[in-house]
């Protein structure tokens, strides 16, 4: 590859406009979906010719849109300025300047459609904003990695980039087996949402098609009565588990697949995916909060999950929780040397915080007595007979109970001397780790009820989130809170350099 002048303009790969399309056209046909779904549902009075017609007229459209996105879209580094610019745009053209002291990441990514054609993208995240700012999105390798050095450089020496890339060292590589081992142990209770709501959904729809249709409601009718009620239901839990499993195994597989950690200097570049090929970086000194999860499968299975946050830039919950990097199906060796990594050693405890035995008395108005009450009150205005759901109370009692249990027991807050971990789950066991150099803001409270037997909560703010603990000895809390305000203060290290 010849040596890049990144002082003039540079257009995208020629080819590439074929991922603009693609990319112009999904976003048309999730405008669309509305509309498509009645065409779907009245298909046979739809006039054909106007069908055809309209889709061509729509690729066309599309195709004219790609074009234009293609020719206006340039990208340059401003060596004078110190600023990557990036001008795009249809009708409206826009120019986006970033300060390259200001870029925290730069991810080099490859989709489905971008592997076919073998180009990539590039998206640059900036300081100071929850999206990613630019992204390029049909370059060659070699070009998406040089750019990709070049702007994480801290000066720039010359106009000119080498077009020799950074060897990177690989370090960890997670294997099939134990992306197989976290696909069926991992995600039961969000894979169970979803599908809970996907079958009312279809429940509904069917029913209401049902209802115009009496001969086949009556044969429906007829077989549920014919049929045992225990053991439709038994059937359906096992086709539900069943789903569950499938799913949650084939989106860990094509999502993880490959899964590397390479470094290269001092990051720890990650890279993954069946389908969409993702490459990340992470920089140790902006790691935020790790969080080690597993559960009683996965801890015989001897696996693990790692999430890694680092700096949030505002963003919400949500969107913290859809932005942290995870690491799935890691060995407690793979653990550790990870840990070592990014903290420099594995973190230890000298002091265990432990939550007032008072925290269960809330969960326990919430979840059983309030419960209690209104089952009740629903049994005093509804016959027995007609209440066919009465077995559920000592199932959800003995689940409930179990949990608050478990939940209390789990609940710890460990103390080291450079780093706090929290504890705290009660199937999916996480351990949130953060370094005390790194605490932005420590926030204390305690509730006019809570001075007598002398319990507080306290809150940890960081770039990455914020980590609280609930109700504990609050004598202790203020002079934990006094060391680390110290620390913080002494500290000659940084994060944000």
């Amino acid at each position: 590859m010849k040596q890049l002048n990144f002082n003039l303009p540079q257009r995208q790969s020629v080819i590439g406009i074929i991922v603009l399309f693609a990319d112009t056209f999904q976003s048309i046909v999730r405008a669309l979906i509305p509309l498509i779904a009645i065409w779907v549902f009245k298909f046979d009075q739809i006039n054909k010719i106007y069908l055809v017609l309209s889709i061509f007229i729509v690729i066309g459209i599309v195709g004219i849109i790609a074009y234009i996105q293609y020719i206006n879209f340039t990208f340059y580094i401003d060596t004078e300025k110190n600023e990557f610019v990036i001008n795009k745009g249809v009708l409206n053209k826009t120019k986006i300047a970033i300060q390259l002291d200001k870029i925290q990441q730069v991810n080099i990514n490859q989709s489905f459609i971008q592997k076919i054609i073998k180009v990539y993208s590039l998206e640059v995240d900036t300081a100071g904003s929850s999206n990613k700012e630019v992204k390029i999105r049909a370059i060659s390798k070699e070009l998406a990695e040089v750019l990709k050095g070049k702007l994480l450089e801290k000066e720039f020496k010359s106009d000119k980039v080498e077009s020799e890339i950074q060897k990177s060292e690989d370090i960890i590589k997670i294997s099939l087996l134990s992306l197989i081992k976290v696909g069926l142990t991992s995600k039961y209770a969000q894979t169970f949402a979803l599908l809970l709501a996907f079958f009312a959904t279809i429940y509904e729809n069917f029913n209401q098609w049902s209802q115009n249709n009496a001969a086949i409601e009556n044969k429906i009718d007829s077989y549920v009565n014919q049929t045992s009620t225990l053991f439709l239901a038994s059937f359906f839990i096992l086709i539900l588990l069943f789903t569950i499993l499938i799913i949650n195994l084939t989106r860990t597989i094509v999502k993880y697949f490959n899964f590397k950690i390479e470094k290269q200097q001092e990051s720890l570049v990650l890279s993954y995916g069946l389908l969409n090929t993702r490459n990340t970086i992470i920089k140790p000194e902006k790691v935020q909060i790790i969080t080690l999860s597993r559960n009683f499968f996965q801890r015989n299975l001897n696996v693990l999950d790692i999430k890694i946050k680092q700096a949030s830039l505002g963003e919400t919950e949500k969107e913290e929780r859809k932005s942290a990097i995870e690491i799935p199906g890691c060995s407690p060796a793979e653990r550790d040397q990870i840990l070592k990594l990014l903290l420099s050693k594995i973190p230890e405890h000298h002091f265990v915080l432990l939550p007032n035995i008072r925290s269960i008395i809330i969960k326990i108005f919430k979840y059983i007595f309030l419960p209690i009450v209104i089952l009740i009150l629903i049994i005093n205005n509804v016959e027995i007979s007609n209440f066919n759901y009465l077995f559920i109370a000592p199932l959800y009692f003995i689940i409930v109970v179990l949990s608050i249990y478990f939940s209390f027991i789990n609940y710890k807050l460990f103390i080291g001397n450079d780093h706090i971990v929290k504890q705290n789950g009660v199937w999916d066991i996480d351990k949130q780790i953060i370094e005390i150099h790194k605490i932005q803001a420590i926030k204390t409270s305690q509730l006019f009820w809570h001075k007598k037997p002398n319990i507080g909560s306290i809150t940890l703010c960081t770039a990455g989130g914020n980590i609280t603990f609930r109700l504990a000895n609050f004598e202790q809390i203020k002079q934990f809170v006094n060391i680390w305000l110290y620390q913080v203060e002494s500290s000659q290290k940084s994060w944000n350099t």
